[in-house]
């Protein structure tokens, strides 16, 4: 099994402006200095950059893919800058960050690695806290058992002022997850072996987020940028995403959003987790409506959370009570996607990182006999952690297989795939406990927690189907006057083509992609879980994304930040998961 890891998130500016410009993000602080991403409708000329001199700012850095520029300015002349024409949108380079030996064969991984497929001659963009070369990320043969061979075959810092190198540990467990390939658990005298999705694929990794977790918005763009202009020297085709935000905006707005869509329409499946904070009802809203940026861009496959129950069998399998639900608040997409193992999944330690010393203060770190019989005290090589952070790379890496297999398959081909695979029984709800606090969840397998399925990598490998068009998730609509919930084709966006994969045949049904029930009415959802279709929660107005409800200060974040004592994961954090 794969580490249990938890999930990074951007952290929320402390006051908002309300500004009248719709040009202007409603997140704006209202004074001071600030760092805000400028995004134009066309590539703004030397003299545009220029004449933010004239206001006071500086110009930091140019998002080419974007037709943006990051720059400092005093706040009270944001509304001066959104009067030029050529300005699109205005926010702030929001803060930012991060959130198998049973999980591999529960989504039938190890079937695909018998079949020969291990990711080998295929690129993933980890674009994280950075990845440490460790024997399990190295390359098969001499030169891997002497250390000379690293599978880590890029290494890029966006962090001033640091290296590559993963100071926060949650880089490198997620490198593990995608690639890991057991060496350090495989054969004599283990009894567990920890390997990774696509166990032969190469690393670019591109380190956005500090020793603590931290980074921004315009770190992660510059990241996705690099990644695209790397993508023919390391044959790069998914780029993961183990990190999210609030949703302050339409996604068409959204810089980071705009940035995994250009990344997407570069050829590079995009796959994002969906944040923790499904066991969150401080707006009556039971969880739903939170998933997070760039979660909520309809073309990105993102991904929510599974207990593997420590079994290889499937059926037993439930949602994480934390894993995050849709709709995507104001565009009301529906998400997630698909889900996959994130609760208990270990993979690499790194013993001097920030989050291995939280494992280690809070007596959680895996012991050795775990997987080495007779060894007394605890393992460096490997830990377990929780999130929806844990279960994205299980879908990046069988995304690496789709791509190893049949390289012509384009991101919306592979994202479909995925989800017309993906299994679809479940259980009518679940109940998990907080290990910690003792405290019951009340879970539902609505479209809006489990999105198309449960991820079957086999199944996935097994099928012939080729979508056409393109597979932007679609509108969740609700007709106010009967409760009831219709889906409503979002591809238009994105494609001249047909209109949409999911009814161009019956083969790509909305049933057929979500199961049969997608289409939704108070009476058909499942019992309890009628939140979602109210008309005040994630449907309303303020939304649950209003500046005092979920993101409140005094709500899930608490007074010390999403990894706090104070927050929805209880006492000790996400290191704890749930039964």
């Amino acid at each position: 099994m794969l580490l249990r890891y938890r999930f990074l998130t951007l952290a929320l500016a402390p006051a908002f402006l309300f500004a009248a410009s719709s040009k202007v993000s409603p997140d704006m602080p209202t004074s001071g200095s600030v760092n805000v991403i400028i995004q134009y409708a066309s590539a703004p000329a030397p003299l545009q950059q220029v004449s933010l001199l004239g206001l006071g700012g500086i110009l930091n850095q140019v998002l080419s893919s974007l037709n943006a520029i990051v720059a400092t300015v005093d706040a009270t002349v944001v509304n001066s800058l959104a009067a030029d024409p050529n300005v699109v949108y205005i926010s702030p380079d929001r803060s930012l960050s991060g959130m198998l030996d049973y999980a591999n064969p529960t989504v039938n991984a190890n079937i695909a690695l018998e079949h020969g497929f291990d990711g080998t001659g295929v690129g993933i963009a980890l674009i994280d806290s950075g990845v440490n070369s460790e024997a399990d990320l190295n390359a098969p043969g001499l030169l891997a058992m002497l250390g000379l061979q690293s599978r880590v075959v890029y290494n890029q810092s966006f962090v001033p002022g640091q290296n590559a190198q993963d100071g926060y540990g949650h880089g490198t467990h997620v490198a593990g997850i995608l690639a890991g390939d057991a060496a350090m658990s495989s054969g004599f005298p283990y009894t567990h072996t920890f390997r990774g999705i696509a166990s032969n694929a190469q690393i670019v990794n591109l380190r956005v987020l500090d020793e603590n977790g931290n980074g921004s918005d315009s770190t992660v763009i510059a990241a996705i940028e690099q990644a695209v202009a790397l993508k023919s020297q390391y044959n790069i085709r998914v780029i993961n995403l183990s990190l999210g935000r609030a949703v302050f905006e339409s996604f068409q707005q959204d810089p980071l959003c705009q940035a995994v869509e250009y990344a997407w329409k570069n050829g590079i499946t995009v796959v994002a987790a969906a944040g923790n904070y499904g066991r969150d009802n401080s707006s009556g809203n039971n969880g739903y409506g939170t998933i997070l940026s760039p979660g909520n861009d309809p073309l990105v496959i993102t991904v929510g959370a599974m207990k593997d129950e420590e079994t290889v069998t499937r059926t037993d399998d439930r949602i994480a009570s934390y894993s995050s639900k849709g709709p995507a608040a104001l565009d009301h997409i529906v998400k997630p996607d698909i889900v996959a193992p994130g609760n208990h999944i270990i993979s690499i330690a790194q013993p001097s990182s920030t989050l291995y010393g939280e494992a280690k203060t809070a007596g959680l770190l895996l012991p050795w006999s775990y997987y080495w019989p007779g060894i007394n005290g605890n393992s460096t090589q490997y830990v377990a952690l929780n999130g929806t952070s844990m279960a994205a790379p299980m879908v990046s890496g069988a995304a690496a297989l789709l791509a190893q297999q049949n390289s012509a398959l384009t991101p919306d081909q592979i994202k479909a795939r995925l989800m017309l695979t993906a299994t679809k029984n479940f259980p009518e709800s679940s109940v998990a406990v907080d290990p910690v606090t003792g405290a019951s969840y009340t879970s539902y397998y609505d479209i809006f927690t489990i999105g198309a399925g449960y991820l079957d990598v086999w199944a996935a490998l097994s099928n012939t189907q080729v979508a056409t068009g393109s597979a932007a998730s679609p509108t969740a609509v609700l007709d106010p006057s009967t409760g009831g919930v219709t889906l409503k084709d979002t591809n238009a966006l994105y494609s001249t083509g047909k209109s949409t994969i999911w009814n161009s045949s019956a083969g790509w049904s909305t049933a057929a992609i979500w199961g049969p029930g997608v289409v939704v009415s108070p009476g058909a959802a499942p019992s309890g879980s009628t939140t979602v279709w109210g008309t005040t929660t994630v449907w309303g107005t303020t939304t649950v994304w209003g500046s005092t409800t979920v993101w409140g200060t005094t709500t899930v974040w608490g007074t010390t930040t999403v990894w706090g004592t104070t927050t929805v994961w209880g006492t000790s954090g996400v290191l704890e998961g749930e039964k």
